[in-house]
């Protein structure tokens, strides 16, 4: 197998094609050359015009998550500036918040620590994993509690040649039990599983939309890849989860109360840092639907 190098390679500035058009209506603030920018002035709460919403969705795909902050907005508000975007979820392992299904809750305090704390895409265990999410902080902790993104398109960019090539054609399987399944009893757990049956996507993700190419494998939900040989699989995987740790792919958000996250789960990874047990942190999330990988 190719070796990967250490620390990064090519990297690619977010600059590039239609992102060079100027913005009008926004005014993102790049939180690091390849991923995340803060957007201001602009409020989630109120009915958002045509022309601010296609910069706001050229924002997410340019810098794959955006941020606002001081966003008063309440659930059914939460969910109509999501639903802008999709179709939403309805998740079927996470507790939600009453009267509003779409909107999941994560409360942490001295009884519920967080566990969160591990490179993922949500839900990518799903046929069709979701296109993103708009994450929204209700409480936060005094210090701590950070989520960290990475840019898959730079983790992909980042690799030797001769593994970049050679991940071209491989699928991985990608299965809930990793994570929710220990939950679940074994009655419960079969039946989710006839539900919703491992998943096989590839390796390598063409975006749908902006056409960049990223690695597609995370280490919250990827079991193995199809086809391979175990131990020859875990070590390949490896390298790959790897790629989501370098800081120079990444960026890092501090949260404040009604601070609201917004990433592409196509082209990004994150990791909540799970370092103010026992301090309060209560989240709420509301997830758009995708289509299937390609």
């Amino acid at each position: 197998m190719a070796r990967v190098q250490a620390g990064p390679r090519r990297l690619r500035p977010t600059f590039e094609g239609e992102a060079r058009q100027p913005y009008l209506r926004i005014r993102p603030e790049p939180m690091s050359p390849t991923i995340g920018a803060e957007i201001g002035g602009v409020s989630l709460a109120d009915e958002i015009d045509d022309q601010t919403f296609a910069e706001i969705r050229r924002a997410l795909l340019e810098y794959k998550v955006i941020f606002f902050r001081d966003q008063d907005i309440t659930p059914a508000q939460h969910v109509a500036f999501a639903r802008r975007f999709g179709e939403l979820e309805v998740h079927p392992f996470l507790p939600h918040r009453d009267g509003h299904p779409e909107v999941v809750v994560f409360k942490k305090d001295e009884n519920l620590g967080g566990y969160e704390n591990v490179w993922h895409s949500d839900v990518t265990w799903r046929l069709e994993p979701s296109l993103g999410s708009v994450l929204l902080a209700r409480e936060v902790p005094p210090v701590g509690g950070d989520t960290l993104f990475c840019d898959m398109y730079a983790a992909y960019d980042g690799l030797d040649d001769e593994l970049r090539e050679s991940l071209d054609g491989l699928r991985a399987v990608h299965d809930f039990t990793k994570t929710f399944g220990r939950l679940l009893t074994p009655e419960q757990l079969e039946e989710k599983r006839r539900e919703y049956p491992p998943a096989e996507h590839p390796v390598v993700r063409t975006h749908p939309e902006t056409g960049r190419k990223g690695l597609y494998v995370n280490a919250g939900f990827t079991s193995h890849i199809a086809g391979m040989e175990r131990a020859e699989s875990r070590r390949l995987l490896d390298i790959l989860y790897r790629q989501a740790t370098v800081p120079e792919y990444q960026c890092r958000f501090r949260w404040r109360p009604l601070s609201v996250a917004f990433w592409d789960n196509r082209a990004a990874q994150h990791y909540a840092a799970s370092d103010y047990y026992p301090s309060r942190r209560w989240m709420e999330r509301v997830t758009i639907c995708g289509d299937a990988p390609r």
